[in-house]
Parts: C-alpha cells; sequence; structure tokens
C-alpha cells in the first residue's frame, strides 16, 4: 500500500494557457521551499517528476535536501493539448476543465491511463511533482468521479494518495486554491 505524495508545482512564471515551458516565478520559488520543508521529515523518499521545468523546479529543493535525484517520467506530466486546439489552447482547457473524462477523445482517455499507469506501477511511497489536471485525475480515479476537474489543488499542495493493487484510495486532499477559472 504505498503512499504517493502528488505536489502541484509552485506557481509558474507565465500564464497557464500561453504555452512553452516556463519555470518558477519568485512567489513559485517559495512555494517549491515551503514544500520541501513540510515534506522533509517524510524521507528520504523517491522522487518521481514531470519533465516540464516548473515541476522540475518544484522538485529542486528537496532533492537537494535528500540528495534524490528526481526521476522524470513523462506520464505525470502535463496534459497535451489536441493537435487540432494547439492555436487556441487557452480556450481548449477552459472547456476541457468543464467536461468530463467520458466525452474525451481517444488522445486524451489514453494519456489518462497512462498517467495513472504511472502511480499504479509504483511500489514505495514516492514524491510526486506534477501538475492541475494530473492531480486532479489521480483523486477523481479514487474517487470514481468522471469529472475532469474534482478539486483546485493550489500551488505547492500535496495531495495524498495510496495504492491498493489496481485501484487509487485518497488519504487526504491537498489545499485547495482560492482562485479559479469557470
Amino acid at each position: 500500500m504505498p503512499e504517493l505524495y502528488l505536489v502541484r508545482h509552485g506557481k509558474a512564471a507565465t500564464a497557464w494557457g500561453s504555452g512553452g515551458d516556463p519555470g518558477l516565478d519568485p512567489l513559485g520559488r517559495r512555494q517549491a521551499e515551503e514544500t520541501a520543508l513540510r515534506l522533509a521529515g517524510m524521507g528520504p523518499l523517491p522522487i518521481l517528476s514531470s519533465p516540464m521545468a516548473r515541476a522540475l523546479e518544484t522538485a529542486r529543493p528537496l532533492s537537494e535536501a535528500w540528495g534524490v535525484p528526481p526521476v522524470v517520467d513523462p506520464r505525470v506530466s502535463e496534459i497535451p493539448t489536441p493537435e487540432d486546439r494547439m492555436g487556441d489552447r487557452t480556450g481548449w482547457l477552459y472547456t476541457f476543465l468543464k467536461g468530463l473524462w467520458s466525452d474525451q477523445p481517444p488522445s486524451l482517455l489514453s494519456w489518462r491511463q497512462g498517467l495513472l499507469d504511472a502511480l499504479l506501477s509504483l511500489g514505495n511511497d514516492t514524491v510526486i511533482f506534477t501538475h492541475f489536471i494530473a492531480i486532479n485525475t489521480a483523486v477523481g480515479a479514487a474517487q470514481g468521479d468522471d469529472r475532469v476537474v474534482c478539486f483546485w489543488p493550489d500551488n505547492g499542495s500535496v495531495t495524498r494518495i495510496r495504492t491498493y493493487g489496481n485501484t487509487l484510495r485518497l488519504v487526504q486532499l491537498g489545499i485547495e486554491t482560492t482562485t479559479r477559472i469557470g
């Protein structure tokens, strides 16, 4: 019954709809430091990270404190924008966030399954630096909730989930943000 600590990356240097791969802004770096302080006493544990700069930069303080380099796994990365929506990522995201998984195209369902497979394959307690939708995907699977967004984890928050064979179970939601879209 490994426990997974899903950390939402710190605040990015650019808005979420602007594209690219931004690192952290000054607040995001403080959030990364604060998260490392909160988790430091639990380890060292394995660290898994999205390959995105904001996730890797959030992982850095804990990685340095524990002397454990993060293993990068693209399956815990940000959800990909469908090819036909690349020119309007912001518009697509606004609609997507209000949707259900059962209404999504095969490409996004494949991403979702890859993320869940990555989490379920972990045999040890692990800290995972990831993204808003990825955390929501895990929480939704743990609660049997088909909504794309089940809750609004804040930057630097830690959501705890346990694996039981081929299922996920929610232990504790991370702190929620007061800023919501739509």
